[in-house]
């Protein structure tokens, strides 16, 4: 591949939120350049909280970028779980907002078996509609799935045509996973190009390694250079996207400092 532009942020995911815990200095302690965090369960359906570290999180020198809950499926057929979804959604860029939040990142969600993947593009576009975006919502690419909204390519590509236009699709954009592009079927030696061509963006990096083979559907993310990925193209992905980065792997700082060291030596 050609070089686009280099890598512009490396940062971490720290886990669930606790309110006695520090996101700033364990990303710092990371040697990161910025953090991505909860700011409420991600397996749950509660509104965020305020953030007891909201001052320092919007003073800081540190890009903050916030994961809305793995839960939220504004996608689905199903009035029970859309509409909660979009509330939720609001909610989630409301507290991002309130932070001082680079970004907003969301799952594309998915269907029911026997569902149209253009009714889940189409609620897509509706929801982005409802949506007061305060600061860039980013649609991340997903592991598995059968009817998936944004596992496949070809599905990424048609979900951005869906939402084009749309009242405030400007702030609309695309976070590229590699453990989950690998699992999902994508080629990561292709997959700057391909999705590039497709959604027009790649916003943010999600990098990490896979710890199941290509193909599998398998949502397991493991440290840098030891899981499946081909690590030649996934080092690519980092050099070529040219956007952010967020390691979303296993541990803690010294764990990450040895993922940042494993990247970068290769950069």
């Amino acid at each position: 591949m050609t070089t686009l532009v280099p890598m512009t942020m490396l940062g971490v995911h720290v886990g669930a939120r606790e309110d006695d815990a520090d996101p700033l200095a364990e990303a710092r302690e990371s040697g990161a350049d910025g953090v991505q965090i909860f700011l409420a369960d991600p397996q749950g359906w509660k509104a965020p909280k305020p953030h007891p570290l909201a001052d320092q999180l919007r003073s800081s020198d540190l890009d903050i970028y916030v994961h809305a809950p793995y839960v939220l499926n504004v996608a689905t057929t199903n009035n029970r779980i859309r509409i909660p979804s979009r509330k939720l959604l609001q909610q989630h860029m409301d507290a991002a907002a309130s932070i001082g939040a680079v970004a907003l990142i969301v799952h594309g969600g998915h269907l029911g078996a026997g569902d149209d993947p253009e009714v889940g593009f189409a609620n897509w576009r509706k929801a982005i509609a409802y949506t007061d975006i305060k600061v860039p919502l980013l649609i991340e690419n997903t592991a598995g799935g059968d009817n998936a909204v944004a596992r496949e390519a070809d599905r990424i590509g048609r979900l951005f045509d869906a939402i084009d236009g749309a009242e405030g699709s400007e702030l609309v954009g695309f976070c590229l996973d590699t453990c989950h592009a690998h699992a999902g079927g994508i080629a990561l030696d292709t997959a700057v190009e391909r999705l590039l061509s497709l959604t027009g963006r790649i916003d943010l990096v999600h990098a990490n390694d896979s710890r199941d083979p290509f193909d599998s559907g398998a949502d397991r993310h493991t440290n840098f250079g030891t899981g499946q990925l081909d690590h030649e193209a996934f080092v690519d992905v980092v050099r070529t996207a040219g956007a952010p980065v967020i390691a979303e792997t296993p541990g803690g700082p010294v764990e990450h400092k040895a993922d940042f060291d494993w990247l970068l030596s290769r950069l």
